[in-house]
């Protein structure tokens, strides 16, 4: 997996390439954890993105928690359509804004 950032004031934006597995799910919570602080908007680009396990979805739905918590927002941006049949059957499509 790597992780690429662009920050612009109160947005931050993660493109996501490769798997979000078992093993890589730390370092992108890790990423999070670092960059949230005073972020609004945040936005997740799964466009490079094959597959998002359990163990991401879990980064995800902690990620959504903490942003609502302080005001802000996410979104996934350029969900594939494996990723978006897993939100789907999980009904976490209805939680995170989706796109």
């Amino acid at each position: 997996m790597q992780l690429t950032t662009e920050k612009n004031g109160t947005e931050l934006t993660v493109h996501v390439s490769g798997e979000v597995n078992t093993q890589t799910a730390p370092e992108l919570a890790n990423l999070l954890n670092e960059e949230l602080p005073g972020v609004q908007a945040l936005m997740l680009d799964f466009a490079e993105c094959d597959y998002v396990s359990s163990a991401g979805l879990r980064v995800l739905l902690n990620t959504y928690k903490q942003m609502s918590a302080s005001g802000g927002f996410m979104n996934l941006d350029n969900v594939g359509e494996s990723l978006l049949d897993v939100l789907q059957n999980t009904g976490l499509d209805v939680v995170f804004g989706v796109q």
